[in-house]
């Protein structure tokens, strides 16, 4: 990331007013409105639908340009004597404040006399994607065409010449975040595919012709989905779920790899209900759960008499899954002799009960699936390196929660139905202020974790009514900045609850310092940096030097 810092927005902010009584909000000497993204959702829904993509992308970049038009107007006078790239980032501070979008410089580079221009930037919760896939679910394209349309038409107005910028990235397709560059127009070798996006065009004129055109979209956007117990769209889910799709035409061993709770056994599922022995047994086992005594008559099965205790014959779990799929979880925890044994099923593909000296044939793919890295454990000597090599020969990697952020919602909107059919409990969903935090957390624990957290939301939410932040943590979050709202002069300020004050006290009671441990260690923290003067630690921190010394005593 980029060494640039924004400066502070307070100048930004003092802008910024309302006055309900008559209706309006201004930013400096315009008149500004707060919109529902919902609405925006519905606006683009509509245009797309009526007019078709194409026309609704030109429509939406050049409100998008506009915007940005008249904002590099105000950051032209904004921040006068200040350095140049100070006042240019007017520009992102502004599109952040206006609850568009989040802002990180990653380069910027520009030279105003000379027409130099060079900036890249990623953009993180942006509206314009967030209310596309709520309608439309995730794009194949970037869709932040009203921001894209704002950062050239800012910068283009900034710098006195056309800038393009372009989306790169975009979050809709699956992307974590969004990311942008913009330079001079001619300097980009596919500058006419997107010129025409900031034209004027007649939208009455190409009715008819785009309507043909709103029906491929249509068709487009029903393109197949992955099973039903397998939810996402993000790249890194789409590129675990193409390998599996590919496997399960094959008889391969798959080894799917990943932290605890990504959902192994969901792709092992998926994998044997689109093969050809979807119709025969999908037997799981997770290693880790059995005594390493009790592992080989699971697997392999056992004769009556083999050891005390085996009273009648057993089959073991290959041989329930014969014609079928064998799912072994956490296959590294397998001890060493089972090691042995597993390897001679797979390359032999017969097994012996335990007391038994009579082969028996079995037809089982093998998945299998573990969270330690069996490279080290080959290493090590707990894996046999024989064993990993017939095992990695197609390894799915299945990316964890926190790098398929954008499948959240997806996630959710399932879990709600299940959970609800579950506790017999319906809600409309969660706050948007609920799916900020989900989006925001750092997710040890997966999506196992999501499913705990959803369970827990339904079960606290009161009927019909949406799933808020307090349903879903135990513990207070720390996801969003100070926010701001409305004093009495119509300017924004910091909301109740947020202040630094506000701040520093939840910090320390999150770490459990008892109230008299805490005023000790300011006694003695104000005493060190007074050098031992009694005097000076009491005017530290705001007391008299008697009331120091009566604390002092106290601690005695």
């Amino acid at each position: 990331m980029s060494d640039i810092r924004y400066p502070q927005n307070n100048d930004l902010r003092c802008l910024v007013h309302f006055c309900a009584e008559k209706g309006l909000i201004w930013l400096d000497e315009s008149r500004m409105i707060l919109m529902h993204a919902a609405a925006l959702a519905e606006l683009r829904k509509e245009l797309i639908n009526s007019v078709g993509i194409d026309q609704a992308r030109r429509i939406l970049t050049r409100m998008g340009y506009a915007s940005g038009v008249r904002d590099a107007e105000l950051a032209k006078k904004i921040r006068l004597g200040q350095s140049l790239q100070d006042a240019f980032v007017v520009g992102p501070q502004l599109h952040m404040l206006e609850g568009m979008v989040h802002v990180s410089p990653v380069k910027l580079d520009f030279d105003l006399e000379g027409g130099h221009f060079f900036g890249e930037f990623i953009w993180e919760n942006s509206c314009e994607a967030e209310v596309h896939v709520r309608e439309f679910g995730h794009a194949e394209h970037p869709v932040c065409w009203m921001e894209i349309g704002y950062a050239s038409g800012y910068t283009s107005a900034f710098m006195g010449r056309f800038i393009l910028f372009k989306e790169l990235e975009c979050s809709a397709t699956g992307k974590n975040h969004c990311r942008i560059v913009g330079k001079p127009v001619e300097e980009w070798p596919d500058a006419a595919e997107h010129t025409p996006f900031y034209e004027a065009d007649s939208i009455v004129g190409r009715m008819l012709e785009l309507r043909s055109q709103v029906d491929a979209l249509r068709a487009s956007l029903e393109r197949s989905l992955p099973r039903q117990n397998l939810i996402g769209s993000s790249s890194g889910f789409r590129d675990a779920y193409t390998l599996i799709e590919k496997a399960a035409a094959t008889q391969v061993t798959v080894l799917l790899l990943g932290e605890t709770g990504v959902g192994k056994e969901r792709f092992a599922r998926a994998l044997h209900e689109m093969s050809s022995r979807a119709s025969s047994p999908f037997v799981a086992i997770n290693c880790a759960a059995l005594p390493h005594d009790l592992i080989e008559s699971e697997l392999f099965g056992v004769e009556k008499g083999a050891f005390t205790g085996a009273q009648v014959s057993r089959m073991g779990k290959f041989e329930r899954a014969d014609g079928g799929t064998l799912f072994l979880d956490e296959i590294g925890e397998l001890p060493l002799a089972a090691q042995a044994k597993l390897l001679r099923v797979l390359q032999e593909g017969e097994i012996e009960r335990l007391g038994d000296d009579r082969t028996r044939k079995i037809n089982v793919r093998l998945v299998a699936a573990t969270n330690v890295d069996l490279q080290a454990a080959v290493k090590a000597g707990r894996f046999r390196s024989d064993l990993y090599y017939r095992l990695n020969v197609y390894p799915v990697v299945i990316p964890p929660l926190r790098e398929r952020l954008s499948d959240i919602p997806l996630l959710v909107e399932s879990m709600l139905q299940r959970f609800g059919a579950l506790h017999g409990k319906r809600v409309p969903g969660l706050t948007d202020k609920a799916l900020r935090a989900l989006k925001g957390h750092t997710w040890p624990g997966n999506i196992r974790e999501l499913e705990n957290l959803i369970e827990r939301g339904m079960i606290l939410a009161p009927q019909n009514e949406p799933i808020e932040v307090e349903h879903l943590f135990a513990e207070p979050q720390e996801f969003e900045a100070v926010s701001h709202g409305i004093d009495a002069t119509g300017n924004l300020a910091a909301a109740p609850g947020t202040s630094d004050m506000d701040v520093l006290c939840r910090q320390v009671m999150h770490t459990g310092v008892s109230l008299d441990e805490l005023e000790q260690a300011l006694i003695q923290h104000a005493v060190k940096e007074a050098n031992g003067n009694l005097s000076g630690a009491a005017r530290r921190l705001g007391i008299t030097r008697p009331q120091l010394n009566y604390r002092l005593k106290k601690k005695e």
